[in-house]
This record gives C-alpha cells, sequence and structure tokens, in this order.
C-alpha cells in the first residue's frame, strides 16, 4: 500500500476546493486516511501547504479533564480538579489527534473558553481566538461565529458527519422552541487565583430539544447532506478518507432553516 505523503495530501486537498488564504475548521479521522509518510504531522503541514501563508487552520478542542459530573460534587475531588490553564489543557481525546497536534504545534493560538475551546494556526489565529465568550460559547462573538461571518470552510477529513461543531452554533441560532440550558461549574486562573466559574450553555451533549432528542435521529448528518444537496460543499477523497468541504455561511443557513422548518414553533 503506498503511502500518503505531504504533495500528495496538498494535491487531494486542492482538488477537493481548499485554496490559498482560506479560513478552515477542520475535523479529522486519521486513520481512515491510510498509511501517510510522518503521520498526522504530515497532515498538519499539507493542510498548511494548501491554505498557505495568508490562510488559517483552526479546531475543536474541549478540554481533557478527565473528571464526571459527580467529581464536582465531592467535595474531596473537587480540590484536586486542575484549574483550566490553557497553555498546557490537552484537547479532548474524543476530538482525535489532529487536534491535540494543532494545539501544540507551533505558533497555535487558543482561545479562552475550556469547553467550546478553539486552537488556531496562521493568518487570522490570533481573530479568531480572540475574547471568546464564556457565557454561550457557541453563539455569538464565538470563533465559530467568527468562522462563518468571515467566509470561512469546515473540511471534514474522513469524518462522519455528524461530527461537524459548526452545527453547535446552528443550535445556537435556530429560532426553536424547549432548547435544553445547562448550567456547570469549572476552576479558572482570575487575576492570579484559582476561581469556579459558573457557565450557561445551551445543551450540546444531547440533541438540544426533547423533540428532537426523542425523533432518534441524526440530524446533523441530515443537515449536512442538505446542504451537499444544494450546492453548499462538496465531497471527494483525500488520500483513503471520504471528506466533506463545506461552506461555513452555507451549512448554518441550511441548517437554521432546516431546524425551523421541521422543528420551530407551530
Amino acid at each position: 500500500m503506498t503511502p500518503a505523503t505531504r504533495t500528495s495530501l496538498m494535491g487531494d486537498l486542492r482538488r477537493l476546493g481548499l485554496r490559498a488564504g482560506d479560513l478552515v475548521m477542520v475535523h479529522a479521522g486519521i486513520r481512515s486516511l491510510g498509511p501517510v509518510l510522518g503521520g498526522v504531522n504530515t497532515v498538519v503541514q499539507a493542510l498548511l501547504d494548501a491554505v498557505g501563508d495568508s490562510g488559517t487552520l483552526m479546531a475543536y478542542m474541549d478540554w481533557e479533564i478527565g473528571a464526571e459530573p459527580e467529581d464536582f460534587e465531592n467535595e474531596s475531588l473537587r480540590e484536586e480538579i486542575p484549574t483550566f490553564d490553557k497553555r498546557i489543557a490537552r484537547a479532548s481525546r474524543d476530538h482525535g489527534i489532529l487536534a491535540e497536534t494543532i494545539r501544540t504545534w507551533p505558533g497555535a493560538v487558543r482561545s479562552d473558553h475550556p469547553d467550546a475551546g478553539m486552537a488556531a494556526i496562521g493568518a487570522r489565529a490570533e481573530w479568531i481566538c480572540a475574547d471568546h465568550p464564556l457565557q454561550y460559547g457557541y453563539g455569538p462573538g464565538s470563533p465559530l461565529h467568527k468562522l462563518v461571518e468571515s467566509g470561512g470552510k469546515v473540511l471534514m477529513l474522513g469524518a462522519p458527519l455528524e461530527k461537524i461543531t459548526l452545527l453547535h452554533h446552528v443550535e445556537h441560532m435556530a429560532n426553536i422552541p424547549g432548547k435544553r440550558i445547562t448550567r456547570y461549574q469549572r476552576p479558572l486562573l482570575i487575576e492570579g487565583e484559582r476561581r469556579w466559574v459558573t457557565f450557561e450553555e445551551f445543551d450540546t451533549s444531547e440533541p438540544v430539544t426533547d423533540e428532537l432528542l426523542a425523533s432518534g435521529g441524526d440530524y446533523f448528518t441530515v443537515i449536512a447532506e442538505h446542504c451537499l444537496a444544494e450546492g453548499g460543499g462538496c465531497a471527494g477523497r483525500v488520500a483513503r478518507a471520504s471528506s466533506h468541504l463545506f461552506d461555513a455561511r452555507r451549512l448554518v443557513k441550511c441548517g437554521v432553516a432546516w431546524l425551523e422548518e421541521h422543528h420551530g414553533a407551530r
């Protein structure tokens, strides 16, 4: 089996539609690419080659905190839960090796939100990660909102459509009734002191309304497929991975319209 290379990956990304100057959010199933000379580092290099010096690469981080909800109620464990420090806070393993590789890449910037956090490399990395709201971190002012407003793209590099993080921004923006709100706490370093901060967010751990949960369907994939059918994205192969590239603005527009049509106020 001939391995993919930095050059061949960049060629595949170009054919899929990635261009110099693009701001692109990437999700990846690295194993689906097949063998790659240099592994995940080569994948990042090829992505940076494709967007060029004027482009920007970003990814969703979350936080590998290693604590369960009940641990926050246990006083002895609560004191041992680490204080969020974006310089060392590892990306969640659920998002694969690419997210952590981007976070630790030379020159990478990470936003200040522990759970909705993004990391970016490139020309607009500082801007995309700056001033990330701690409350409703997938909504207005967030890196996801900036991605949309600046005409960015979303690349699913061998990753399933159900994993498109931008669709949590769609859940935030859609005018649908019954959205569940979750409140939780995280220890942050504020003015040199460890403080517990309460966060409020539309629930991203399950479908955002009871109606969507009861429907039992994977509506992220449905929305993505609708967007593809309407010309808001394209499909192709990068190495051995079935991949998709979306226009972020059109994906959000399609997602909001779909949610409001099927689950809006009646």
